[in-house]
C-alpha cells in the first residue's frame, strides 16, 4: 500500500536516497551552553537514519542568528567537532543527513549573544516575546547595510563548508518560515528602497547570492533551499508576494539544486494570491526536486507521491514520537502519537 514511500530516489548523480521519506528540521532546542550538540544528540539523529535522508534541526551561521534557547551552531571548531560525532553516527547506521542552515534576523534576540541589535532588512518589528523564554520581547531590528548582507553571504558560505567539514552530506538553506532571507523576500518585512527591496528581482536577489555562494563553495548538488510563498508565520502574507516567488523559482529552475522543499507547517493551508496551497503553486512554478512536508499520514503522503504533487515526503513530529517511524510504516504497525511532553528530552 505505501511501495512509493520506499523507492529509492536519486537527488543527482553525487547523492542517492534509500527511500522517499525524510527526516523534516525540527528545532529542539539541546545542544550545550556553547552551541554545541551533544552525544545526545548523535545519538537521536542516529536512531532515526532510516529515512532517505534526514535534514537537522536549524543551525545557526553565527551567532547574532540566534533567536531561540540552545539552538546548536556551526560557526565554531568545537560545534564543527560536535555535529561529526552527529554525522559519523548517522552513517555508521548507513544514514545520509544535511545541515540546514539557519539565521533568524528579525526574530534573534541580543539576550543570546551579548549584542546591542538584531539585523533584517528594514526595522519592521516582529510582536511577541521569545518562544521558551517569554521574558523576552522582541526589538525592533537594524537594518541591513549592503556591507552588511555582503558579509551575511560570506557567513553562509563559511557555514556550509564548515557543515561538510562536519562529514554533512550537504546543506540545506534554511529560507523559510519568516526568517532573515523569508524577511527580505516578503513586502511585510521588507521596505528597502535600494538594490534588495521593491521589485522581485531586488528582493530575491539576497537569496540567490546565497544560493550561488554556497553552491560555489561546496557544488549545487549538496545545496537545497527552503521556501515559505506563503508567509504566515511571524509575517503577515501580502499579495504582491506572488511576483517575488514566480522571479525566484524561474531562477532556481535554471539552476541544478538537490531539492526545493516547501515550508509550511500544514499543507492543508491555502493562500488565495498563490491560488490555493503552497505546494501546487510551487509544483506548478518547479519542475525539479520538490518536497512536501505538513501533516501528512504514510497514507496520504504516499497518496501525493502518486499524484506527482511532489516527489520526496518530509515528516516532522511523527519522527519524534517514533524514532523508527520509516520501520513501523513499512511494517504496517501503528505510530505512537506525538505529544508535546515529548520536547522536554531526547528519545
Amino acid at each position: 500500500m505505501t511501495s512509493k514511500l520506499f523507492e529509492t530516489y536519486a537527488l543527482n548523480e553525487q547523492i542517492s536516497l534509500k527511500n522517499r521519506i525524510l527526516m523534516a528540521p525540527l528545532t529542539r532546542c539541546m545542544a550545550d551552553d556553547q552551541l554545541v550538540p551533544t552525544d545526545a544528540m548523535a545519538q537521536y539523529y542516529a536512531r532515526r537514519s532510516e529515512a532517505g535522508l534526514i535534514i537537522s534541526e536549524a543551525t545557526i551561521i553565527r551567532p547574532d542568528g540566534q533567536g531561540y534557547p540552545n539552538t546548536p551552531g556551526l560557526f565554531t571548531p568545537e560545534q564543527i567537532t560536535g555535529w561529526r560525532k552527529v554525522t559519523d553516527a548517522v552513517h555508521a547506521n548507513g544514514g545520509k543527513i544535511f545541515a540546514q542552515l539557519w539565521h533568524t534576523g528579525r526574530v534573534a534576540h541580543p539576550h543570546f549573544f551579548d549584542g546591542d541589535k538584531v539585523l533584517a532588512p528594514s526595522a519592521e518589528k516582529v510582536e511577541g516575546t521569545v518562544p521558551r523564554m517569554r521574558d523576552l520581547s522582541y526589538i525592533t531590528p537594524t537594518p541591513a547595510t549592503v556591507e552588511e548582507i555582503s558579509v551575511l553571504v560570506a557567513d553562509y558560505a563559511q557555514a556550509a563548508s564548515n557543515a561538510i567539514d562536519a562529514g554533512f552530506d550537504g546543506i540545506e538553506l534554511h529560507a523559510a518560515n519568516g526568517y532573515l532571507i523569508d524577511q527580505f523576500l516578503h513586502h511585510d518585512s521588507n521596505k528597502r528602497t535600494d538594490e534588495y527591496g521593491e521589485t522581485p528581482q531586488n528582493m530575491s536577489r539576497f537569496a540567490l547570492e546565497v544560493i550561488d555562494a554556497i553552491s560555489e563553495r561546496i557544488g549545487a548538488e549538496r545545496t537545497a533551499v527552503r521556501l515559505t510563498p506563503g508567509a504566515y508565520f511571524n509575517m503577515q502574507a501580502d499579495p504582491r508576494d506572488k511576483p517575488v516567488f514566480d522571479y525566484l523559482l524561474a531562477q532556481l529552475e535554471q539552476r541544478t539544486l538537490a531539492y526545493v522543499h516547501i515550508g509550511i507547517f500544514d499543507d492543508a493551508m491555502e493562500f488565495e494570491f498563490l491560488g490555493g496551497r503552497v505546494s501546487d503553486y510551487v509544483r506548478a512554478n518547479y519542475s525539479k526536486t520538490l518536497v512536501g512536508v505538513g501533516g501528512f499520514t504514510p497514507q496520504t503522503g504516499e497518496q501525493a507521491l502518486r499524484d506527482d504533487r511532489f516527489d520526496l515526503l518530509a515528516i516532522g513530529r511523527p519522527f519524534i514520537a517514533n524514532p523508527d517511524y520509516v520501520e513501523k510504516v513499512r511494517q504496517g504497525h501503528a505510530l505512537t502519537p506525538y505529544s508535546d511532553e515529548m520536547l522536554t528530552t531526547l528519545v
